[in-house]
């Protein structure tokens, strides 16, 4: 053994075979096989596949069969590199590289008694294995053994590790490390480079993307959103969109890689492929994001922000969990890992452990102001949140529709329907007699109806794949559903009875993947964002034709002005909100008029440094409509975890406000006395905010503010048609307010709650009616 090997070193080094065996196998058959699910590999090297298997269950939306600390949607794989001799080396054993062996040592290395962040050293002889310097050794010494032209230079990195470790032991372990300016920095990578001549890169490691209808009952459509600059193929989209079977990719560059799905982009996979002659898991030198064609260094603010993201969406874990009547703890896991970063001089970044530099970075552990802290002036009616992520005892699929009574601010009923085994209900509406709740099943192909008073469930009416959302006409009722999945909208009869007809939204033939569409006060109008072509379809509904608009990048969601003469989208990878004019220009420039403007939510945002400190910065924003009297927009943003104030008038940012964790859905509801509260959904949250626009009413929305917070979880008093056996609250997406209080709606019919309705609620923009 070397002098410079780690106690451990043999051991590992035996087990770094037995994947080396695996990966020089599938290169002698020359075949790649999609791999079974009872015999799924999270690692890949070369030929040997990662399969992930897209479901529909909680934090296994892009299952790769690994369970690291809770995550179940990560793998790992090794870029092969071929000896002169032929053979293949790996590295190491690929799972030993993410540090599942060294949970407990790495977190008291985090989590000590003084609270502070120990130095690397603390962790002695493990220190090798926690900065994976073993699985670089095991690949320095396999080179040099396999060529005899290599063993010079082999040996020289092999003692320039062991100086290298040396350095390391006295530095912090939440701190990013500039390897060149460590003293033995430069000779190590240089050592390394002149090693790898002799073990050039083999071929490039596939993945495979499995859609099982007994996994997932909706049709899925994976794309890229990160991967290292170069990497060939990226993004990745299908053209023709949405499918179930088997697909795969090759990854071609050592780094991290990222994939979402186009139907439900909050469903991530990451693949890290890492160069085994580099210190630590390689993230590569530079990342392309699937957003504003940005090529950016992978030691970066939106990189670190955006990965800091994935493993507090993917891990159920790390959902932020609020307690009604006290504050709360939020401490999520992350990988204790090493990564390879490069900043922006092209300078090598080790970040010695992933999980100590977030709790930096991100200021973790934060804590969480206690859920319930209600508005002193109560709402109007109630209002419907869709728990999409709650479990229910006696389901196979997940999700809720919650009631929430907004007049004393109580969790007032439950639907799980669990005799339907109702999949992921995504959004609702009702129709004009507040008879009924209509109820997509995002995940499936159905739209449900249920009694809204009752709970019972009435019906079931087969739409489409993957519906998402479901709006009705003012005037005739009728239901207009988005197939997110597919291509159409789709008309119900009042009551969901039977289909009436289908609408493609592509005139063209391409697939478009329509998501939240909006319906103008008139019912003659329907506008649908369109993720997979970057544009919107404005419908026509007496005809049925229509024509296209320009948006930003993946529009996910649309909304109106109550005067319906323009829309929005929300722009989830443009970051960016677009107006768009519906018939003569109405949205605002400069003071001028014109057809469209983009909104630009990052303009106080530096993708490389981060974001401007105070002022207001969104980013993969989902929901944005206009309250009904025109005086504001709120749009969600999942990134920044704020909800984005927008002036309609001017089409200008006013300010941003807090929301929490998987920010999603937003909807008016009439606040008791005049004026409007909106409603704020969190995914990963198991409350929702209430958000008061004007709170003096002197129509100027600066002084908008979060007027309460209330938690999801049922009470002893919540009617439930079942019980509720994990996930309590969480997956707070569509918002249904009633009455209805939108331009069109609001003059149909307010049942029982029209004499606590103001006359200008009544009449949302005709303030003459109210003279």
């Amino acid at each position: 053994m070397s002098e410079a090997a780690p106690p451990s070193a043999s051991k590992r080094r035996r087990r770094f075979r037995v994947v080396a065996a695996v990966a020089a196998a599938a290169v002698t058959t020359s075949v790649v096989v999609a791999t079974p699910a009872s015999a799924q590999f999270p690692v890949g090297v070369g030929p040997v596949p990662i399969s992930f298997h897209l479901r529909d269950d909680n934090g296994k939306w892009f299952d790769s069969g690994l369970n690291l600390f809770g995550d179940q949607s990560l793998a790992v794989a090794e870029m092969p590199r071929l000896g002169t001799v032929g053979g293949l080396t790996t590295g190491g054993e690929l799972t030993s590289l993410l540090n599942s062996d060294l949970s407990g040592a790495l977190g008291n290395l985090v989590r000590n008694v003084a609270g502070q962040v120990p130095v690397l050293g603390s962790l002695g002889t493990e220190l090798w294995k926690a900065l994976n310097l073993d699985s670089t050794l095991a690949s320095i010494q396999s080179i040099g053994a396999s060529n005899p032209d290599a063993t010079a230079s082999a040996t020289k990195a092999a003692g320039l590790l062991g100086s290298f470790a040396t350095e390391l032991s006295t530095l912090p372990a939440d701190q990013p490390l500039d390897l060149n300016a460590l003293p033995v920095g430069l000779d190590l990578q240089g050592a390394l480079n002149d090693l790898a001549k002799f073990a050039v890169k083999g071929p490039p490691v596939t993945v495979n993307f499995t859609v099982d209808p007994n996994e997932s009952s909706g049709i899925r459509d994976p794309m890229g959103l990160i991967a290292p600059e170069g990497a060939q193929g990226f993004p990745y989209e299908n053209p023709a969109g949405a499918f179930f079977g088997e697909r795969s990719i090759q990854l071609t560059e050592p780094g991290l890689y990222a994939f979402t799905d186009m139907v439900t982009p909050y469903m991530l996979g990451a693949v890290v492929v890492d160069d085994p002659l580099t210190i630590g898991l390689d993230f590569g030198k530079a990342s392309q994001v699937n957003s504003r064609n940005l090529v950016v260094p992978t030691n970066s603010d939106i990189v670190n922000r955006l990965v800091n993201t994935f493993f507090n969406i993917t891990n159920p874990n790390n959902w932020q969990q609020f307690k009604a009547d006290s504050e709360n703890s939020f401490d999520p896991i992350q990988p204790p890992v090493p990564i390879l970063e490069y900043d922006a001089a092209g300078n090598p970044v080790l970040i010695p452990n992933l999980d100590a530099y977030f709790d930096t970075k991100f200021s973790y552990p934060k804590t969480l102001a206690k859920g319930n802290q209600l508005p002193a002036a109560p709402g109007v009616g109630e209002v419907w949140i869709d728990t999409e992520m709650e479990e229910w005892a006696g389901k196979d699929k997940v999700g809720s529709a919650t009631k929430v009574d907004v007049t004393n601010w109580t969790v007032d009923r439950k639907i799980g329907a669990p005799s339907i085994d109702m999949n992921n209900p995504h959004n609702m509406w009702t129709d004009k007699d507040y008879k009924y709740l209509y109820q997509t099943e995002w995940f499936s192909d159905k739209v449900d109806v249920f009694d809204r008073n009752t709970g019972q469930f009435i019906r079931s009416t087969q739409v489409g794949h993957n519906p998402a959302h479901v709006m009705t006409e003012p005037g005739s009722d009728n239901l207009v559903i988005g197939i997110n999945a597919g291509n159409e909208v789709v008309e119900l009869a009042p009551g969901g009875t039977n289909v009436l007809r289908k609408i493609t939204v592509s005139p063209t033939g391409e697939v478009r993947h329509p998501h939240a569409h909006w319906t103008s006060a008139d019912g003659k109008t329907v506008v649908t964002p369109n993720v997979l072509t970057n544009n919107a379809s404005v419908i026509d509904m007496p005809t049925g034709t229509v024509k296209t608009e320009k948006t930003g990048q993946f529009p996910i969601a649309t909304s109106m002005t109550p005067d319906s003469s323009k829309f929005y989208t929300a722009d989830f990878l443009g970051e960016s909100l677009t107006c768009v004019s519906l018939a003569g220009n109405a949205c605002n420039e400069n003071g001028q008029k014109v057809h469209s403007k983009t909104i630009d939510l990052w303009a106080n945002y530096s993708p490389q440094d981060g974001p401007k400190s105070g002022a207001p910065f969104g980013g993969l924003t989902i929901q944005l409509p206009v309250s009904p009297d025109g005086k504001a927009l709120l749009a969600a943003n999942v990134l920044s975890q704020t909800v984005t104030v927008v002036d309609p008038k001017t089409d200008q940012i006013v300010k941003d406000l807090p929301c929490t964790g998987g920010c999603h859905g937003i909807n008016f509801g009439a606040k008791k006395g005049g004026g409007y509260y909106a409603y704020v959904s969190n995914k990963f949250s198991n409350v929702m905010q209430i958000i008061d626009i004007d709170p003096n009413n002197d129509g100027n929305i600066s002084d908008a503010k979060v007027a309460g917070q209330l938690t999801l979880d049922p009470t002893s008093s919540t009617k439930m048609d079942g019980s509720i056996s994990g996930k309590a609250g969480y997956g707070g997406q569509g918002v249904l307010p009633v009455p209805l209080v939108y331009n069109g709606w609001a003059q149909q019919n307010q049942g029982s709650w029209r004499s606590q309705l103001t006359c200008q609620q009544l009449n949302p923009i005709t303030p003459s009616a109210c003279s």
